[in-house]
């Protein structure tokens, strides 16, 4: 057999299978490119409002709640000197106002004036321009696409890189796989109602944390895909 012949029989390497750049890396990558989509438009956007995007996140955190300082610079993973910054313009804006914390009389809240309100439902609205795009993904892909985001912010947040986000497998009502159906196997003891995967909230207002052995069983439970 001549080396020509020798050489069409021997098993080639696949140049993909041989490249350096695995599926992880093409995610980090995909991710990291929606995020700078993000931060064009949210500059873009808070420009036309005659704010900053940490500003106008802070309108966004404030819609539903008062907040400490401290509190606003841990949910934007920001310094306390950053969020004083932003909250002492907003203040000279008129779009906040510090009053005294309801839960501690001795502490400042800051929590939204009038006006304040009327612009953070407009910075509610800034990343509307994704959702154009994830509807291009089908009802499968979609559950499957925040499963794989729930897990990464959970890693995110463990690591201490992210403020914690208030998710539906963080919850003290979350009960993960109680139930064989397929489409709705979890259960919500606030609403003590079954919900599916693509029911899994990434931001419930109503969300009171588990405490950490519960958290940590519950995880498991979510991942092995298992009934308690």
């Amino acid at each position: 057999m001549d080396s020509s012949q020798s050489a069409l029989n021997s098993p080639a390497v696949n140049p993909f299978d041989a490249s350096d750049l695995n599926t992880a890396q093409n995610i980090s990558i995909g991710l990291a490119k929606v995020g700078m989509a993000l931060k064009s438009q949210s500059w873009q956007d808070a420009g036309q409002q005659g704010l900053t995007p940490t500003q106008g996140q802070i309108l966004a955190l404030l819609v539903d709640k008062s907040l400490r300082l401290s509190d606003i610079a841990s949910h934007l993973s920001v310094t306390a000197a950053t969020a004083s910054d932003a909250v002492t313009t907003l203040v000279d804006k008129g779009l906040v106002q510090k009053v005294k914390s309801p839960s501690d009389g001795r502490a400042i809240a800051i929590t939204l004036t009038a006006t304040g309100k009327k612009a953070a439902k407009k910075t509610a609205t800034w990343d509307d321009f994704l959702l154009s795009t994830v509807d291009e993904l089908t009802e499968a892909e979609r559950a499957i696409f925040l499963r794989g985001l729930i897990k990464i912010i959970r890693k995110l947040q463990a690591n201490g890189q992210i403020s914690v986000a208030n998710m539906c497998v963080n919850c003290t009502f979350f009960q993960p796989y109680r139930y064989d159906d397929t489409e709705y196997p979890h259960h919500c003891g606030l609403v003590n109602s079954p919900f599916g995967d693509r029911h899994l909230r990434i931001n419930c207002p109503e969300q009171i944390p588990a405490d950490p052995k519960t958290e940590t069983q519950n995880w498991q439970f979510y991942l092995e895909g298992i009934a308690k």
